[in-house]
Parts: structure tokens; sequence; C-alpha cells
């Protein structure tokens, strides 16, 4: 017997010519986070974006590069922010230019190697901002591969990297399939953003939370109900990135649309 939800998602993907997996029809549904959550552990480490309140103001790269080593200038960072402008036409142009460290500065969005495209404003569908992060999943691809245990997961579900372990081989920037690692710049290891977590075993919240000056980022504990991330996450329209890999991200998006990638 087929239901009217299995007969819709069939029709979509038809009329999409089989070019979009199952699971990317799916919004993200929240309850699963109850089931998933059966580890004896008191903590899990979540993390809220809400990209209505996002300016792209760049604060929270910054405080993430000051806070977590990462050279100012270096073309890398732990943390970034996407600039997403949507024309009449169904053009999706994206940049992020030096992560988004000094905000955007321009109106033309930056195509690389000092190219920049300009767009009139009577040519605008929607623009917004997204900002990226580790999603420390809790089936993370990253932890799979890496062959001498330097990347390893925490009881509380945060991804960390072991400096004095890494070898440097890529395979977790390799297998990581949200594009969040890199080699440091200066200690030439994987490197990523890891909630900050050692400010949140001291009680603290991360440098990107406390520096954002909109509310846009903030992390909780998923296994408390009463905590103000989780009951969003719980009661609003939320959605994750890449739900179709089965990683299951721990990083949730309030307003995220289908030209995010």
């Amino acid at each position: 017997m087929i239901t009217r939800r299995s007969f819709c998602k069939k029709a979509l993907l038809i009329a999409g010519g089989l070019a979009v997996p199952l699971s990317a029809l799916e919004l993200f549904d929240p309850k699963r986070l109850l089931a998933e959550k059966d580890s004896p552990e008191k903590v899990r480490w979540g993390f809220l974006v809400d990209t209505y309140k996002c300016v792209g103001c760049g604060f929270c790269v910054k405080a993430c590069k000051t806070e977590n080593e990462v050279p100012y200038d270096a073309n890398v960072t732990r943390t970034w922010v996407e600039r997403y402008v949507i024309t009449r036409n169904g053009k999706t142009w994206i940049d992020s230019p030096k992560g988004a460290r000094d905000g955007f500065t321009t109106r033309k969005v930056a195509l690389g190697e000092g190219n920049f495209q300009d767009i009139k404003d009577e040519d605008i569908e929607k623009a917004f901002f997204v900002p990226k992060l580790c999603n420390q999943c809790d089936n993370p691809p990253c932890v799979q591969v890496c062959p001498v245990g330097a990347t390893y997961q925490t009881a509380d579900g945060v991804v960390l990297v072991d400096r004095t372990w890494c070898i440097g081989c890529g395979y977790c920037i390799m297998g990581c399939p949200y594009g969040v690692r890199f080699f440091h710049p200066v200690y030439h290891v994987a490197e990523k953003c890891n909630f900050c977590y050692h400010r949140l075993a001291k009680g603290m919240k991360t440098a990107c939370v406390d520096a954002c000056p909109f509310g846009a980022r903030r992390i909780g504990n998923l296994k408390d109900p009463d905590d103000p991330v989780t009951q969003i996450i719980m009661t609003e329209r939320v959605s994750v990135l890449k739900e179709e890999y089965g990683t299951k991200p721990q990083v949730f998006y309030l307003g995220l649309t289908k030209e995010v990638k």
C-alpha cells in the first residue's frame, strides 16, 4: 500500500530526474534526538545557527582565530561565513573572502584570484549569510579514517585532534564531507573546530558564540530538555547540512534553504 507521503516523494524524485537523494527531501526530525542520545553520558554538545540573525560581520571568525591560534592572515579558519546571493534568473553566487574574517566589505561577490562579480540590486531575488563550522557528527567519518587515532570522539560527542599523534596524512581532510578540515600553517597537522572544548570544560561558551553580537550562534546540551538550544531544536523547524551522508550532524540550522550546500 502506498501512502500519500511516499507517493509525493516518488513523484518529486521522478520530476527531478532522480538527481536528489531521498533523504534530501526530508526535514530533520528533532524527535530523533531523543532516540539517538541513549548513552549514559549526561551531556551531548550541540550547536544552533540562526541564519535569520547572521549579518556576516565576521566577529565570530576573528574571535575563533585569536582563541585557537590560527594565524590571523592565513587563508584558513576553523569557522567561516558564506554569503549567498540568488539572482532572479535562478543563479546562486557564493563567496567567503578570507572566511569572512573582515566581514563583507563590498557588495561585489568574490570569485577568487582578485576577480569580482558585480550584481545589480534589481537582479537580486534574495541574499543571506550562513555560518559554517565542524558539525561534530555522531557518526564522524574523520574518526573512522584516521590511521593513528589522532582524531577521536569524546564521551560528550565532540571530535578532537591530538596534535602530538597526528602524522599529517590528510585522510581526515579528504574524508570530511563538509570541508571543515585543513592543515594548520604552523603546526602542519590536521585542524578543525572543536567547539572550543577547553572553554566548555571551564563552563564557558565557545569564542564564536561569545563574539556574536546578534545571537546567531548558540551552543547547548542536547540531553537537557530545559536547555534553550534543545527546546528550539525540538519545537522549531530546523535542518542539518547533508543529512543524506548519514553522519548525523550536531550543528542545527534555522532558516536553511535549498541553495545552501
